[in-house]
């Protein structure tokens, strides 16, 4: 196969499975309040590279049982430039993460569907919250987010961005706080190799 370096061709084989890492420098970010930093360095999972008959798309998928995905915590993530909370925490499961990458000019297209499940403390856990987005290295618009990625550069990092709109939950603590539906924008700083 050929991997993609800064827009260019690479003609170097794989000579074992692809991996996706996640790195610092993430934020995540729902209606009109501030964005979450997060720092999501040690997360991600290995991809199957699927048959395509186009030579110079590759088609990715990655397992929903093996890709891991940091929690939003007090020690990863800021908001107002503050960490959140002790007790605060947001796990994340990912559902469905599957797409394709142009080696020929870098760009990544990844659909991206999971849960995000919201608690404080042991006892306090509220409903999960459903995010469907396509994750991309291009510019991204909604009604109130925009955002635009980078892609994939010599070194294997990139930029995902994607923009998804959370359906209410049912509890109407939580959708009243975060306005739901409302829209969030995810921003992804990762390393494809």
């Amino acid at each position: 196969m050929k991997k993609v370096i800064s827009n260019k061709i690479k003609t170097t084989s794989y000579s074992s499975p692809m991996h996706l890492k996640s790195l610092e420098g993430c934020r995540l970010k729902i209606g009109k309040y501030p964005p979450f930093t997060y720092n999501a360095y040690g997360g991600g999972g290995k991809a199957t590279v699927l048959p395509n008959q186009k030579n110079d798309l590759l088609h990715i998928k990655f397992s929903s049982k093996t890709f891991s995905i940091p929690p939003l915590t007090s020690k990863t993530t800021k908001f107002l430039s503050l960490p959140l909370p002790l007790g605060f925490k947001i796990q994340m499961s990912m559902d469905h993460l599957e797409g394709t990458i142009d080696e020929n000019s870098g760009e990544v297209l990844l659909r991206f569907e999971s849960k995000f499940l919201f608690s404080i403390g042991p006892m306090l856990q509220f409903p999960e919250l459903i995010v469907k987005t396509l994750l991309k290295t291009g510019k991204v618009k909604g009604k109130i987010h925009e955002g635009e990625g980078l892609v994939l550069q010599r070194n294997g990092t990139t930029k995902l961005v994607g923009i998804a709109t959370i359906p209410k939950t049912g509890h109407k603590i939580l959708d009243t706080f975060l306005g739901l539906p409302n829209e969030a924008l995810a921003e992804l700083k990762c390393k494809i190799e």
